[in-house]
């Protein structure tokens, strides 16, 4: 069976889950905290970058670009329920591009803008606090990072409200890669607290969408010692 190797709030590795429940691939996890920088997981990759899927002895795929890839040159085909599975980057040539540009705008830009300080600020030292003896306390979240942070997630929402608004998803009229890039973003941020969903309702509805499908079932569980979710992270009628 194949073996992801991720973090629960890593958005890279989210997005790789996301897209293994959509073609209905059946997988183990196995947790890393990849800031640590572990000799054994530097071993598997050396970038020590997650997410990492291992499928098969000795062979790995690094990084939620080469690993989306992989699985979307496969056959889309049928579930185990007769159910057609999606096609991760769907379309004619143009249609994949326009995929590929908004997959890179979210897993590089957004992360970069967003997702990344997000977790240096509020969850890694965290983590690490409560899940290594002896790892140094008290850490406060640096304010005037927290509200760029914020600034710029608006802007990301407004434009994912903007895509959604014009597409029936956001790279177009089917879900793609782009759009499980972009919920597992979204999904971290909500998980932290940091939408305000009222101010964005084109992009609540879009998430909602996306939310409401079984692949999400497992990211919506998802839980960290000395963190609560807000009590609509779950909730599919939020």
């Amino acid at each position: 069976m194949l073996k992801l190797t991720h973090f629960k709030l890593c958005p890279l590795s989210r997005s790789i889950r996301l897209a293994l429940a959509e073609r209905d691939v059946a997988f183990d996890l196995a947790e890393e905290r990849a800031w640590e920088w572990r000799a054994g997981f530097l071993a598997l990759n050396p970038a020590g970058e997650l997410p990492v899927l291992e499928i098969e002895p000795g062979i790995a795929l690094c990084g939620a670009y080469s690993i989306a890839e992989y699985l979307g040159e496969g056959d889309a085909g049928d579930d185990a329920m007769g159910r057609r599975r999606p096609s991760l980057f769907a379309g004619n040539r143009e249609d994949r591009a326009e995929v590929r540009r908004l997959v890179d705008w979210f897993h590089r830009k957004f992360d970069r803008e967003v997702s990344r300080d997000l977790l240096a600020e509020k969850v890694y030292p965290q983590v690490s606090r409560l899940m290594s003896p002896g790892a140094r306390m008290g850490h406060t979240p640096n304010p005037t990072v927290l509200r760029a942070i914020r600034a710029n997630l608006r802007h990301h929402l407004t434009y994912v409200s903007y895509l959604s608004e014009h597409r029936r998803w956001l790279a177009g009229d089917e879900m793609t890669f782009a759009d499980l890039a972009a919920a597992a973003h979204v999904s971290l941020a909500d998980f932290l607290g940091e939408i305000a969903w009222n101010e964005q309702p084109g992009a609540k509805a879009w998430y909602q969408r996306i939310k409401s499908r079984p692949s999400f079932r497992a990211l919506l569980a998802d839980r960290l010692p000395g963190f609560t979710p807000p009590p609509h992270y779950a909730d599919l009628d939020f």
